[in-house]
């Protein structure tokens, strides 16, 4: 099967899912505590639009994808540590999120213990995921597993922007970059380390993917409701927290998320489909924000 052919969202969502299962078949079995199984497939099943393991899968294919099951554990494991986050992210202590992709939040539906023990279980699925894929390639499994908690702990990663939250002054460009942009970063880095490249040209890609992502969660926040994101709108304004809204406006933010957009496409390292990643980094910013294109056609030129 070709790149081009295999590049269809369809056929990636398909695989995608797949090794999700497979992973989600080792946690969850009948020996397992129901409640927390349950909650476990809750947090995951249906998912969202999967956009980082889809952008993992994309820069992989580009790079050859010569190991598939490498590939696919590293779209899983970095998927699962996302679905983790969100857990975590909605808990009383954190966002105090009721609504999570259209539903209750874990907590809501399943209770506070078990909604952390949810997130818990999750990471480290994702890590016993990647460990599982070293049967195929050890080097590469252990450069994935350094990879991921890279971008999921401390300086740099999800748990170091969920850390800024607390602080009196916050450094934006780290809270942003830790908080949102890590596991872009770690979708653009995994996808070339599944496929045998050095990951470090991947990494401003990521970057940029994820400041994009960050700019239009803050339109999404600020101008639309809950049934349209699935999950408590106008956050941000409530808690004071600091977003390109606020700090750009409207027009400012909207504008800055379309520089951010075409600049990243400059990023993109040389690799047999770098067209392709073009394509699919359009294709996922019409994914950020609904009607993206309106909003665009609104600015000046």
């Amino acid at each position: 099967m070709s790149v081009a052919q295999l590049n269809s969202r369809p056929n990636l969502m398909t695989r995608i899912e797949k090794a999700i299962d497979r992973s989600l078949s080792k946690a969850v079995s009948l020996e397992s505590p129901s409640k927390l199984a349950a909650a476990i497939m809750y947090a995951t099943k249906p998912g969202g639009a999967r956009v980082r393991p889809t952008i993992l899968l994309s820069v992989a294919l580009a790079c050859g994808d010569d190991k598939p099951p490498i590939t696919d554990a590293a779209a899983a494991a970095l998927e699962l540590m996302h679905c983790a986050s969100l857990v975590h992210d909605d808990l009383p202590c954190f966002d105090d999120a009721s609504m999570r992709r259209g539903k209750a939040a874990v907590h809501i539906e399943f209770s506070e213990p078990l909604a952390v023990l949810t997130g818990d279980s999750l990471i480290m699925l994702a890590f016993e995921t990647l460990a599982h894929s070293s049967s195929t390639d050890p080097v590469r499994s252990a450069k994935l597993v350094l990879a991921l908690a890279q971008m999921s702990g401390m300086p740099n990663g999800i748990c170091a922007g969920q850390g800024w939250e607390s602080e009196e002054d916050i450094d934006l460009a780290a809270y942003h970059r830790s908080k949102t942009g890590s596991l872009f970063i770690a979708a653009s880095q995994m996808g070339a380390i599944a496929s045998g490249h050095d990951p470090e040209p991947w990494f401003e890609l990521g970057n940029r993917i994820g400041e994009a992502f960050q700019v239009a969660d803050d339109l999404r926040d600020a101008l639309m409701d809950s049934s349209t994101t699935g999950k408590p709108s106008g956050q941000d304004a409530r808690k004071g927290r600091p977003n390109a809204v606020a700090e750009l406006g409207e027009v400012g933010a909207t504008k800055r998320l379309k520089d951010i957009l075409g600049s990243a496409k400059e990023c993109i390292p040389p690799c047999p489909g770098q067209a392709m990643i073009a394509k699919v980094m359009a294709a996922e910013a019409s994914r950020f924000v609904p009607h993206y294109s309106k909003l665009m056609d609104t600015l000046p030129d």
